[in-house]
């Protein structure tokens, strides 16, 4: 049976092959299409460093239709970046490729090591910013909000205080 992921990726690394982040999440999306069909690209944004990272990152998401289950989705995803060079390393740190499954057709999945939707993929413009250009309208199984109302909420202004 089919289901439909919203994948994000990042980097901030150079590649020895692909070059700069921006080349290494475009080639990334395309290693995706080995996992089942990419029906949505969203445009490469660089954002600012966040945490221990040094270097801007370049963030990206795809809408991916596949047989894979989630676990499985997420080895494959997993295989790619430590394929494109991804080490372990400190939480927030430079890498050369970030992977994450942010959202399914199937709503909310639990397991060890996978948790869906995303833990914190409402508090982070990096993914919202991709996301919500090619699935603004994906509902997230937990509040019913789709991806432009958490945007919407992450974005607004805020009244400076007193």
């Amino acid at each position: 049976m089919s289901s439909t992921y919203l994948v994000a990726l990042g980097s901030n690394r150079r590649h020895h092959l692909y070059g700069p982040p921006q080349s290494v999440v475009q080639a990334a999306q395309e290693e995706c299409a080995a996992f089942g069909t990419v029906s949505a690209r969203a445009p490469v944004i660089a954002t600012p460093a966040i945490g221990a990272a040094r270097r801007c990152f370049a963030n990206s998401a795809l809408v991916l239709e596949s047989d894979l289950s989630p676990t499985a989705l997420l080895a494959a995803l997993k295989h790619t970046e430590r394929a494109f060079g991804r080490r372990r390393g400190q939480r927030w740190g430079d890498r050369v490729l970030d992977c994450d499954i942010i959202l399914w057709s199937g709503g909310v999945w639990r397991s060890p090591g996978l948790v869906i939707p995303h833990n914190s993929y409402t508090q982070r413009g990096f993914v919202l910013e991709p996301a919500r250009a090619i699935a603004s309208d994906w509902l997230d199984p937990v509040n019913n909000f789709t991806i432009a109302h958490h945007h919407a909420r992450l974005t607004r202004r805020r009244p400076l205080p007193r």
